[in-house]
Parts: C-alpha cells; sequence; structure tokens
C-alpha cells in the first residue's frame, strides 16, 4: 500500500483581522515581537501592560496602538478575536489562555505550546500577497531560515502586481472565456509586461499594458532576458537571474555555464547549449541571434545565460542590436564578472589608495596587434589589469608589457575556475607570467590580474608561478644531455 502523507495537527487558514481587535497581553519583549508582527496587518492592537518596557512604550506611540496601562482582567479580552499570552509569567499566560478559551476566542501563548489554540508563522510579507510557514511550534528557527529563503526570491514588486491583479480580476472574468484564454491573460500578466513594468515602478505604464493585454487579440510577446550566470558557483547569481530562470520558457546557455546553474530553471524549460567554448563553437553568433529573435517572434520567455557578465567580452551588445533591428523586448541581468570573483579569491584589493585607483578589463588577444592598445599605457601609470582568457597567449602579454616600460617585478595573480571549489591560484610577477603557456593542466578557464595592487593579496593558499617555470627548464636541461 502507498505510504499515508503526514497529517498536519495544525492546518494553516488566514483569518481576517482588517478593522478587528487583537489582544496581546504582556509589557516586555514577547509581547513587542508579536506586537512587530500584527502590525504588518491592519488589525487594530489592543496591547494590556500595567508595566510596559520602554521599546514597547516607544512602538506604542510611533503605531498607536491602544495601551491599556492597568493590571489584566479578563474583560481586556472581550470583542478581540485573536488573543496574545505574551507575558513571560506561566500563571498570568496560563489565566490568559482559559479566559479566552472560555470567550470563545483563539489563543497563543508565548513558548507554551501546549496552552496554544494556533502557532503564529514565520511570515513572508508581500502584501495583499502572503506566505506563511508554520512548524506547529517544533522549530521556529527552521521556520525563519525557510522564511529568509523564501524572502529572497520574491520580488518586492510582487505586491504591488497582486493588487493590480485584483483590479482587473472582474474585467477579465467578463471579457474572457474560462479556460486558455483566461489562463494565457494571467500568465502573461503576471511574466510579461505589466510584471516587468510594476518592477522597474513604472505604475501607470503596467496599467496600460495590462488594458493591452485584455483587450489584444494578437499572440504573446516574446521577451529575451540576457542573463549573467556569474563565474561558476551557484550562490553568486543574482536573485532576478534566478527569478527568471524559474519562468523562462527557453534557456540559451553557452558551454562555460555550469549545468548546476542551468538545472536551476523551470524543470520544464527547453535547453538549448550554443557552444562558445575557446576553439569549439557548436552556433556562430550570428546563428546565436537569429535563434533569439525566432524565439522571441514565436512568443518565448527566453534567458539568454551568458558566463559572468553578459556586457563584459559576452558579446551581448551584438545579440542586443539583433533584438532591437527585430523589435523583440528585451532587459539585461548583471552577473559577478569574473575579474571580480578571483579577486575574492585571493583576498585582493582591485583598487588600492595611494596604489592603484583605476581597473582594465582586457583579454590577452588585445595586445597581438602591432601597437600597443590604449589600456597598456593605464597599466604602466598604475592602473590594475585583468586579462580574460589569456593563458595561451600569456608570454606575450608580458613581453609587451615589459618592453612598454611596466616593471618585469609587478605582480601577478593568476586564477583557474574563480570561485569553484576546484580553484586554483597562483602567484608571482610578470617575469614569470609566461610559464603559465606550457600549463597543460590548467583545462579551465584562467583569470590573471597584474599590478601594484596584486602585492596587498592573500596568498598563503597560493602556488607560486616561478616554481613551475624552474621545474620546466630544469626537465628542458635534463632531456637536452639525455644520451
Amino acid at each position: 500500500m502507498p505510504q499515508a502523507n503526514p497529517k498536519l495537527n495544525a492546518f494553516p487558514v488566514f483569518l481576517r483581522v482588517e478593522g478587528e481587535a487583537v489582544a496581546i497581553v504582556g509589557g516586555g519583549g514577547e509581547a513587542l515581537a508579536k506586537a512587530r508582527l500584527l502590525d504588518q496587518s491592519s488589525a487594530t492592537l489592543r496591547i494590556v501592560a500595567d508595566a510596559a518596557d520602554a521599546e514597547l512604550l516607544s512602538f506604542i506611540a510611533v503605531t498607536g496602538a491602544i495601551h491599556i496601562a492597568v493590571p489584566y482582567d479578563a474583560a481586556h479580552l472581550e470583542g478581540a478575536v485573536m488573543v496574545f499570552a505574551a507575558s513571560g509569567d506561566e500563571a498570568l499566560d496560563r489565566r490568559v489562555a482559559e479566559d479566552a478559551r472560555r470567550l470563545g476566542i483563539p489563543v497563543n501563548a508565548v513558548d507554551r505550546p501546549e496552552l496554544c489554540d494556533f502557532f503564529t508563522p514565520a511570515l513572508v510579507n508581500r502584501a495583499p500577497v502572503a506566505i506563511a510557514i508554520g512548524t506547529e511550534g517544533a522549530g521556529p528557527v527552521l521556520a525563519q531560515m525557510l522564511r529568509s529563503r523564501i524572502d529572497r526570491m520574491l520580488a518586492p514588486s510582487l505586491g504591488p502586481l497582486a493588487t493590480l491583479a485584483a483590479s482587473f480580476r472582474g474585467a477579465a472574468e467578463k471579457l474572457l472565456p474560462k479556460g486558455n484564454a483566461r489562463r494565457q491573460f494571467w500568465g502573461s500578466f503576471f511574466q510579461g509586461a505589466p510584471a516587468r513594468a510594476v518592477e522597474a515602478g513604472e505604475l501607470s505604464q503596467a496599467h496600460d499594458a495590462a488594458v493591452d493585454l485584455l483587450l489584444s487579440k494578437a499572440p504573446v510577446a516574446g521577451h529575451i532576458a540576457l542573463v549573467g550566470a556569474g563565474p561558476g558557483a551557484e550562490d553568486l547569481l543574482t536573485l532576478r537571474a534566478h527569478r527568471l530562470l524559474m519562468e523562462a520558457d527557453v534557456i540559451v546557455h553557452d558551454a562555460l555555464v555550469p549545468e548546476a546553474i542551468v538545472a536551476m530553471g523551470r524543470r520544464d524549460a527547453e535547453r538549448l547549449p550554443v557552444g562558445k567554448r575557446k576553439g569549439c563553437h557548436t552556433k556562430s553568433q550570428a546563428e546565436i541571434n537569429a535563434l533569439l529573435v525566432e524565439l522571441g517572434k514565436q512568443g518565448k520567455r527566453v534567458v539568454r545565460l551568458k558566463s559572468g557578465d553578459p556586457l563584459v567580452f559576452g558579446r551581448a551588445g551584438e545579440e542586443m542590436a539583433a533584438l532591437r533591428d527585430a523589435g523583440i523586448a528585451y532587459d539585461v541581468i548583471p552577473g559577478v564578472t569574473a575579474a571580480f570573483a578571483a579577486a575574492a579569491d585571493f583576498e585582493l584589493p582591485l583598487t588600492l589608495r595611494g596604489v592603484s585607483s583605476s581597473m582594465v578589463f582586457t583579454t590577452g588577444h588585445d595586445l597581438k596587434g602591432n601597437s600597443l592598445p590604449d589600456w597598456a599605457k593605464l597599466a604602466i601609470s598604475g592602473a590594475t589589469v585583468a586579462v580574460y582568457m589569456g593563458r595561451s597567449v600569456a608570454a606575450e602579454v608580458a613581453g609587451r608589457l615589459i618592453e612598454a616600460g611596466l616593471s618585469p617585478d609587478t605582480a601577478v595573480a593568476v586564477v583557474e575556475n574563480a570561485s569553484l571549489q576546484n580553484r586554483r591560484r597562483f602567484h608571482g610577477t610578470l617575469a614569470d607570467l609566461p610559464s603559465l603557456e606550457a600549463r597543460a593542466d590548467l583545462t579551465g578557464p584562467v583569470m590573471t590580474i597584474i599590478g601594484d595592487a596584486v602585492a596587498g593579496a592573500n596568498f598563503e593558499r597560493s602556488e607560486p608561478l616561478a616554481a613551475h617555470s624552474h621545474e620546466s627548464a630544469a626537465n628542458a636541461a635534463a632531456a637536452e644531455v639525455e644520451p
């Protein structure tokens, strides 16, 4: 036989409290905590405390709660829809609970579950939307942990969006037949143009978008989100990026984006890998542009998931131009770029007062031309230089910068797989940098940071680049003298 689901001993409900009285008996911290919780509602708070703490008195003054500053009497509970026994005195709390039950009012006694008719949940408030998390009093700390996680997942704009939705409910039921048409409208409302406008703070524009959506006979417009997946660690993904992944119909992702991040998307979303790993591009940039445009024309909600930040060596400019030309709506959601993750791995200040006040993001391939790029002058004058994808041209990067006047003793930090558990860190000087090219063991993305500010990094968990240089030289010498 299939195993039965566990039964709840406390069934969750939402009680109407608008214009109703809620009585709280107690004058200390327990009463204040319940008062703060109830202050998120439209209930009238009635606080019974003949000796209230200063903090509770301040709360009463600020919120306008009713303060009954006399010893407790059962008459103080009359007319309330809920009662909280929060005195901290077991005998008084028990008396309050007994009086409340005699009057037919549900009661909660703080930290006394045996006296409780109900338990107060951990609350995620996006009024009029509320999410309540309860553990039947068994694990308040667990409930707060879950509340914190859910709170991060929900956009602050959810409440205003729900309020706007309530104003359209009657019109939607009148104009749209039950079934697919109505479901499609609400799906587009909560995940399309009205939702985006509310999130941007444009409530008038959101209202107009909802009207257009209600009256439109046209197919649903698509939307592309160019999303930064960060350097690789899942917990460096932004909250907005996570929400969009959960809403996407299609996820178009690069090869460097870890599968664990792609898997954070909606379970039934279509996943389309488009390559873009060095030396192996499964789709050209023009093909990716065309794919995004086509998906947008099909009315799909698309997340174009890019490693790091979309606007830093992510070729987002070409994709945005293609989407603009095609009239497809899009947004850009920034991500943690690899330079920041590598610096964090080294506890490395990218700017340092009195040492370096500017930064350069570049790729090693910028140094392949006959003339030095403009940023080389900045490096010589003290800027911190972050070189993306530079392992295979490390010798050329070092040589050109030294020729241009940058000291061979300039500090260098190198990270493979920045932010991930399997990251590897190396340190040395600009003169040591060419040894990277011979490192066939470095198969992950490599980030190199050059500059005087690098000397302030923590090198306790990194390997010296020079050690590998000496090892390679010794191996080469040994090979030459072999018979």
